[in-house]
């Protein structure tokens, strides 16, 4: 079993928390634990090492140590994969694909360092402006701390952890309690790739106090979370005056299926899309509002295909369906379809769990709007499926709640589609493709409730950087 210790420079031991296996509870790692006087140390490491800008790293010192990381995790990836689908649950294919873009994205942060810079301000156009010259050259915005989420637990932390060390800011960041293993290994390769220890401290703290303790301190200067809404918010409210942030939330991706749909082209796509990893991605597939004249044969196609797939321990590689990540949570999905049939929804397939962990992929046709699987994100495998006639219906209907992410539209035609792409509340519209697709170079923006700022790795390292001008006066200018 697996142990990491203290990642903090000078910290003492607050206590050890055990990393249990979302599929059947087994125990496979434990991370030693910080305090409040932990979390002080942290935030010191790492403002010191901003505060000395002796000590801050060159760019070609970056663009090495990020080159080595990934060299490394090449080398690691099968270990990467097994150990991100065991304390996660997500099938070991999908943690492949996870690994494999975690390596992308660090490569791309070199590619941020390479291309991305600052920029000249135009003078000499006026009297005002006459015989100077003005640049920008970019500076770590300074110290960062991160706080993470459980359903992609190697890539979500390159995405906050990598773009802060190439833009050369010092981060502290906190990976979900369920699965910190992937963090922590993540960052135990950073050092080994060279970077210094202050430079990047992984955490689990003793409570939710000392984690707020890391995240309000005006120290601070930017602070990058992935989690529910609810926490996320709050935390925003606490943050110390001029600390930035990037809130990434979830959403209850909504789907146009027009009546010219291809449907042997679309319903693998919307299955993929509303039954990967357990439906635990905040862009996953959840309200399919197709046209009344296919709506029924799309459900049951999209019946057919969860039917089929595996579902079980996420370390084989043919499972293609894992557990939830705690019980609870199956038990709030149960109760939520229970809730959505009582209601009238009719009930294609799934509907029952398998064990404490497992839910069966389920399709609901035409839930009532007012139920929880038509109003708030499901974060379990569930997709529904509702009929219309009119398309502006629909779309009024996909733009109801209060959360607007990533939405899609399936049609053969170029005016529905630029019609739906125009109306929908979204950052991002697919057309004719699922909701979830996403490549880490891409913006990645929840709107309303689900988020604030933009993700995508080269966003994310410019969001951790200033613009510092110079203005230069010169006679011979």
């Amino acid at each position: 079993m697996q142990h990491f210790d203290l990642m903090v420079p000078g910290a003492g031991k607050a206590g050890q928390q055990t990393v249990t296996a979302p599929f059947d509870g087994t125990e496979i790692g434990t991370v030693t634990t910080i305090d409040s006087n932990g979390a002080e140390t942290a935030l010191a490491n790492a403002q010191a090492v901003f505060a000395d800008k002796k000590r801050w790293l060159p760019p070609a010192k970056r663009i090495e140590i990020l080159h080595k990381t990934a060299e490394i995790m090449q080398a690691r990836f099968e270990e990467l994969a097994v150990e991100a689908a065991r304390e996660g649950g997500k099938p070991l294919p999908d943690s492949r694909v996870e690994v494999a873009r975690a390596i992308d994205g660090v490569n791309n942060c070199v590619e941020c360092i390479r291309t991305e810079a600052g920029r000249e301000i135009p003078m000499n156009i006026n009297a005002a402006s006459a015989q100077r010259l003005a640049y920008t050259h970019r500076e770590p915005i300074g110290v960062v701390v991160a706080v993470s989420a459980f359903n992609h637990p190697l890539n979500l932390i390159v995405h906050q952890v990598g773009p802060a060390i190439a833009a050369g800011c010092p981060v502290i960041v906190k990976p979900a309690d369920d699965t910190p293993l992937s963090c922590f290994r993540f960052v135990s390769i950073l050092r080994e790739a060279g970077l210094p220890d202050e430079y990047a401290q992984a955490v689990l703290t003793d409570n939710l106090d000392t984690a707020s303790q890391l995240v309000t301190d005006p120290r601070v200067a930017f602070f990058s979370f992935i989690g529910s809404a609810k926490v996320g918010w709050m935390l925003r409210s606490k943050l110390a005056p001029g600390t930035r942030c990037a809130l990434e939330h979830g959403g209850a991706a909504p789907v146009i299926v027009a009546a010219d749909t291809n449907l042997d082209d679309a319903a693998p796509l919307l299955a993929k899309g509303g039954f990967y990893h357990a439906g635990q991605v905040c862009v996953s597939v959840q309200r399919v509002f197709a046209h009344k004249s296919i709506a029924a044969d799309l459900a049951e196609r999209l019946a057919t295909l969860g039917s089929a797939m595996k579902i079980g321990d996420p370390t084989l590689a043919d499972t293609e369906i894992g557990p939830l990540i705690r019980p609870r949570e199956v038990d709030r999905v149960e109760q939520w379809i229970k809730e959505a049939i009582d209601a009238g929804a009719q009930l294609l397939s799934g509907g029952k769990r398998l064990s404490d962990t497992c839910y069966e992929a389920t399709v609901l046709l035409n839930p009532p709007a007012n139920t929880q699987v038509s109003s708030m994100e499901i974060f379990g495998p569930v997709v529904c499926v509702y009929e219309y006639e009119d398309i502006d219906t629909a779309i009024a209907q996909a733009n109801s709640l209060p959360f607007a992410f990533q939405a899609a539209v399936f049609t053969q035609n170029i005016d529905t589609a630029m019609h739906a792409y125009r109306q929908l509340d979204a950052a991002a519209v697919m057309i004719n493709d699922h909701t979830a697709f996403r490549v880490d170079w891409m913006p990645f923006a929840g709107l309303k409730q689900s988020g604030h700022g933009v993700g995508g790795i080269p966003y994310t390292f410019e969001d951790m950087q200033i613009e510092k001008l110079m203005v230069l006066r010169s006679p011979s200018l």
